[in-house]
């Protein structure tokens, strides 16, 4: 019996890989082997990236909010304990949000922190 190479397995494995890599630079959308390497590495990076993303949302709300409060003659971390000792549960997303949009509410919720 002849070896089995494959055939109609490996080619709709080959298609599949090919078809998610088109559009990529020089041989990464033509070449199976040069694209399958180009496809893991940019699936690894999207995986990673979807944490990372996360995190800089989260250091960007807070710069906002630093910058919003700073007007106001008061930090961030001032701002923060504050609302946290007067038990305001607001998350910084939103709060974020409120000092970028609507100042004045922004200077409601500082008072109360203030106090």
């Amino acid at each position: 019996m002849p070896r089995a190479k494959g055939g109609f397995k490996t080619r709709r494995r080959h298609k599949k890989v090919l078809k998610m890599t088109e559009g990529y630079r020089n041989s990464g959308s033509r070449s199976f082997s040069k694209a399958y390497e180009v496809l893991t590495r940019a699936l690894k990076y999207a995986f990673r990236d979807r944490k990372d993303k996360k995190r800089e949302f989260r250091g960007l709300w807070i710069q906002r909010i630093n910058a919003a409060a700073r007007n106001l003659d008061m930090t961030y971390s001032k701002l923060i304990a504050g609302l946290t000792k007067h038990n305001v549960q607001i998350d910084r997303k939103v709060l974020a949000d409120i000092a970028a949009n609507d100042g004045k509410a922004f200077e409601a919720i500082a008072q109360v922190a203030r106090n």
